[in-house]
């Protein structure tokens, strides 16, 4: 009697994540490769291990890194904790990051499926902004002066820039009150934004029917249970075991506590900003905090809205030639990026051969253009050459922004030491 009723509910409440049948094409790992489910494994995964972690943690500039440290030395397990629950943390930005790329690239956000596309990059801000809150909560030389870092960038922003920096530190430096604001928003406020509008974003991809398809006409249905739930419930127990397994063997970063007066040098943002900081090497601080993200961020907003597109909703690159313009497109960002950056740094100093005119043309309006004019020449030359359409052109524009950025995280993560410097 207690089976057939506990089956029963199971298969009611996971009714509720997906629908009774789904198309077959949708449950094929190379569809999705699982990346929103496990983004959504891996939030639970941070939620549990950090309500455990709050039971040892001291938010206070005294007890903080004590009670890391305690945490890693006396409690059982203690290590383990920690480093499941920062793996999973820097693992998500990876996923979020993946998933978001994939959604563009199978065509998955046009027509009803525009507003979940704005709701995943929300997320996307969410997931990153939840991981740099968590960033200072150790309490060391390498949480401490990465922060410091990231909240001198905004003082850059025009107008607000001084007074926002102010308001997410606390006062004019890094410090206990930063370290209270970023604790609060970081175990209350963005996992109840998250968890709010994760579920607005699952329920719309239910909205729409589910994954998109490359051929929709083929209408193959299979019970969600078990075709769908099995291989879910393989993914999720791989996906624990690796992490487990990976975090006995690589503990989480400590260096020694927190000290105002010494700085580390190099001195470094976390890895997922280390672009912008690479940036600001390269160019005015105007327009690499402010002016580069504004434009990026309307961009990707505006795509889904962009009229007179040829999209075919649920192939990947649209089409034979979308393949073709993304491979071009990243070789053309890797070696054009390559070249601004050694350029840059080595040879055109325009701030010296423009010395009359101010700053903010010479090292952000003059470098910006110089970008923003081959890669417009490389634009009519794929669409010449490869008959790349509207699609394929926004899809270009897409790959050499995702590109460019991934480039300067790696030249200012592995390449940057001693010297490293923040534009002044």
């Amino acid at each position: 009697m207690n089976e057939p009723a506990t089956q029963k509910a199971i298969t009611r409440f996971l009714l509720h994540l997906h629908p009774p049948r789904v198309n077959s094409q949708s449950i094929k790992y190379t569809r999705t490769f699982g990346l929103g489910g496990i983004a959504a494994l891996l939030f639970v995964l941070l939620f549990i291990t950090g309500m455990l972690l709050r039971f040892i943690y001291v938010p206070s500039e005294k007890g903080a890194y004590d009670s890391i440290s305690y945490l890693q030395n006396e409690v059982f397990f203690g290590q383990l904790l920690r480093n499941m629950h920062y793996w999973c943390g820097m693992l998500l930005v990876v996923v979020s990051f993946l998933h978001v790329i994939r959604v563009f690239y199978s065509q998955s956000i046009y027509n009803e499926r525009r507003k979940n596309w704005l709701y995943g990059l929300l997320i996307m801000f969410l997931v990153i902004m939840s991981n740099f809150t968590g960033y200072l909560l150790p309490w060391d030389q390498l949480a401490y002066w990465a922060v410091t870092i990231m909240t001198n960038m905004l003082s850059y922003i025009p107008v607000i820039g001084d007074g926002l920096a102010t308001l997410v530190r606390g006062g004019a430096e890094v410090n206990e009150g930063t370290l209270l604001r970023f604790y609060h928003f970081h175990t209350g406020l963005l996992p109840l934004l998250m968890v709010f509008t994760m579920s607005i974003h699952f329920w719309l991809v239910r909205k729409a029917k589910g994954v998109t398809v490359a051929d929709s006409s083929k209408k193959e249905m299979v019970n969600t249970n078990p075709e769908l739930v099995y291989k879910e419930i393989v993914v999720a127990l791989s996906l624990i075991l690796l992490l487990i397994a990976f975090s006995m063997l690589v503990d989480a970063p400590l260096l020694d506590k927190a000290n105002p007066l010494e700085s580390p040098n190099p001195s470094k943002a976390p890895w997922y900003f280390m672009g912008f900081q690479e940036l600001l090497l390269h160019m005015h601080p105007g327009f690499g905090i402010f002016i580069v993200p504004v434009l990026v961020t309307a961009f990707l907003i505006y795509i889904p809205y962009v009229k007179g597109l040829n999209a075919n909703v649920g192939v990947w690159f649209n089409s034979a030639v979308g393949k073709q313009v993304t491979i071009w497109s990243a070789i053309y960002a890797i070696v054009f990026t390559t070249l601004m950056i050694v350029g840059t740094e080595y040879f055109f100093k325009f701030q010296e051969w423009m010395v009359n005119l101010p700053v903010l043309i010479t090292a952000g309006l003059v470098p910006f253009i110089i970008y923003i004019l081959p890669t417009y020449g490389f634009i009519l030359f794929i669409q010449k050459k490869l008959k790349a359409g509207k699609m394929e052109v926004l899809i270009s524009l897409v790959t050499i922004l995702l590109t460019a950025y991934l480039v300067m995280t790696i030249v200012g993560s592995l390449l940057r030491g001693e010297g490293m410097h923040l534009f002044a």
